[in-house]
C-alpha cells in the first residue's frame, strides 16, 4: 500500500526520473500461433517488453494493445489467422500483426485494414518499433526485469532453442522459404549459452528446433566458436555433443535423414541426448518424393532406419506425412503404406494436401479428390494406429523415467523420452500425491492404448 502524503511547507522538486513514471504500467496483450518456431519469436518479442517496461495483458480487454504472431502455411493456419486478428479487433482495437502470414500484407489488409501494422517473420524490431510507436516505452530496457531464462510461452520446466530462421530446401509444397527466407543458422556459442542460462533457470528439458536442424551451420560454413573454454564447429553433431553436458533432457526435431546423422546415434545410446528423433519424412514413394522435390528424397531411409535402431535399440521416430499430393496413384499410396508397415514409426502424424498460395506443387497435374483425400487419411491413420499401438504394448512392464507435466487431481500427466509435448501421447499415472510438475519420476508402464500410456509410480 502506499504512504498517506506528509503534509510539509514545500514539497520536494521531483527529478526527471520521478516525472518520467507512468501512473499506469502499458500492457500488451499477446496471441501467438503456429508452431514452435514461432512459439519461440512470440518468447522473443515478449521477453524483450518485460525488459522495456511492459507488462504482459491476459486478456483483450486489460491490454493497451494487441500483438498477433500469425502462421501461413496452409490454407487452414491462413484462415485461423485471419480470424484470430478479427477476434483481437472487435475485442481490443488496436492490433499489430506479425509472422509468417505477414509476408503477405495484402491478405491481411484485405479483410482486416484497420490493422495498426504488419510485420513479416521473426522481424523482432518491427514489432517492437510498433508497439513503441502506439504503446511508448516508458523506461530503457534492464534485462534483470525479467527472469534470467525469458518469457516463456511454456511451463518452466521445458523450452524451445531455436537453432536457426529460414530453410535452403525448395519442397514443391511449401513457402516457408519465401515467407522465411534462406537458411540463416545462430552461431553455436549463442545457442550454447542460451541453453545453459535456461539450464540453469531450471528448465529439465530442452526441444532443439529449427526448418531443418540436420543442415544447421551449413550457411556459416561451420565456423568456429567458443563455450566452456572449448572450441566447436556450428554445425549438427557438434551442437548435440555440447548439448548433452548440460545433463538436461535434449530432443531433437526437424531433422532431415542425411547421412550425417548417423554420428548422433552413440551419442542417443549413451544417453547424452534422448533418444528420440523427429524427422518429417512426408511419403514413401519414390516418384511422389521426387515431385515433392524434398531433401534426401533419393536416399534409402528404410535402410537408415535399421541401421539407426542397429546402432541405438531404444530409439523413438517420429514423422508427419502427406497424403493425396497431386499426381498420388493407388499405387503410389499403397507404397507409402507399405514403407510404413516396414519402417514400423513410433509416433505417426498425416495432413491431406492443401494448396498453399505460391506453393509450385499447385501446377502440378492430376490434383486428388477431397473424398479420394478423405478415404485415404483414414487408411493411413487406421494402419498408423495399430502399428502405434502394437509398439506401445511392447513397453508394458517396463520401468522408465518420466517428467511431470501436470497433476490434476489424483492422476499427473507425464512424458517419458519417447514422447515430445504437445505432439505424441502421454503417461497417465494414478494416485499423483505428492507429484509436482516439472519433477521427474519413475513408472511401470501397466497399459497402453493407440496413442497414450498408463503407468504406476515406482517407490
Amino acid at each position: 500500500m502506499p504512504r498517506p502524503a506528509r503534509k510539509t511547507a514545500a514539497p520536494k522538486p521531483r527529478t526527471a526520473a520521478s516525472r518520467r513514471r507512468p501512473a499506469r504500467i502499458p500492457k500488451v496483450g499477446f496471441v501467438s500461433l503456429g508452431c514452435p518456431k514461432a512459439l519461440v519469436d512470440s518468447e522473443r518479442i515478449l521477453t524483450q517488453l518485460r525488459a522495456e517496461g511492459y507488462e504482459v495483458a491476459p486478456t483483450y480487454e486489460a491490454a493497451d494493445v494487441v500483438v498477433v504472431n500469425t502462421c501461413g502455411f496452409i490454407d487452414a493456419a491462413v484462415d485461423e489467422s485471419l480470424d484470430a486478428i478479427g477476434e483481437a479487433l472487435d475485442r481490443n482495437g488496436r492490433v499489430i500483426v506479425t509472422g509468417c502470414l505477414g509476408a503477405r500484407p495484402e491478405r491481411i489488409l484485405e479483410r482486416h485494414p484497420r490493422v495498426l501494422k504488419v510485420t513479416g517473420p521473426h522481424a523482432y524490431e518491427e514489432v517492437l518499433g510498433a508497439v513503441h510507436q502506439h504503446l511508448p516505452p516508458q523506461h530503457d530496457p534492464h534485462l534483470d526485469l525479467v527472469p534470467p531464462q525469458g518469457v516463456r510461452l511454456t511451463p518452466r520446466h521445458y523450452a524451445y532453442l531455436k537453432i536457426s530462421e529460414g530453410c535452403n530446401n525448395r519442397c514443391s509444397f511449401c513457402i516457408i522459404p519465401a515467407m522465411r527466407g534462406r537458411l540463416a543458422s545462430r552461431p553455436i556459442g549463442e545457442v550454447l549459452r542460451e541453453a545453459e542460462r535456461l539450464a540453469h533457470a531450471g528448465v529439465r528439458e530442452l526441444l532443439v528446433i529449427s526448418q531443418d536442424t540436420s543442415a544447421y551451420g551449413a550457411d556459416l560454413r561451420y565456423a568456429r566458436d567458443r563455450w566452456r573454454e572449448r572450441e566447436y564447429e556450428t554445425r549438427f553433431i557438434d551442437l548435440a555433443q555440447a548439448l548433452a553436458e548440460l545433463k538436461v533432457w535434449v530432443r531433437l526435431h526437424y531433422v532431415y535423414p542425411y547421412p550425417h546423422v548417423d554420428a548422433v546415434m552413440a551419442l542417443m545410446a549413451e544417453g547424452g541426448v534422448l533418444p528420440y528423433l523427429d524427422i518429417p519424412f512426408q511419403h514413401g514413394s519414390p516418384s511422389v518424393l521426387k515431385r515433392m522435390r524434398r531433401p534426401a528424397h533419393a536416399e534409402d531411409t528404410l535402410a537408415r532406419i535399421a541401421t539407426w535402431r542397429r546402432d541405438c535399440p531404444q530409439l523413438t521416430l517420429r514423422s508427419t506425412f502427406i497424403v493425396g499430393f497431386p499426381g498420388e496413384t493407388e499405387e503410389e499410396f499403397e507404397e507409402l503404406l507399405d514403407w510404413l508397415d516396414e519402417a514400423q514409426l513410433d509416433r505417426v502424424g498425416c495432413f491431406k494436401y492443401s494448396p498453399v498460395e505460391g506453393a509450385s506443387a499447385n501446377a502440378l497435374a492430376h490434383h486428388v479428390p477431397p473424398e479420394v483425400q478423405e478415404e485415404r487419411y483414414a487408411r493411413f491413420m487406421e494402419r498408423a494406429a495399430a502399428i502405434s499401438a502394437e509398439r506401445l504394448s511392447l513397453r508394458i512392464g517396463r520401468r522408465e523415467r518420466v517428467l511431470i507435466d501436470e497433476v490434476n487431481g489424483d492422476e499427473a500427466i507425464a512424458r517419458s523420452a519417447a514422447e515430445a509435448p504437445q505432439i505424441d501421447g502421454v503417461v497417465r499415472i494414478a494416485g499423483a500425491a505428492g507429484l509436482r510438475a516439472g519433477e521427474f519420476t519413475e513408472v511401470e508402464i501397466v497399459a497402453a492404448d493407440a496413442y497414450d500410456l498408463a503407468g504406476r509410480r515406482v517407490s
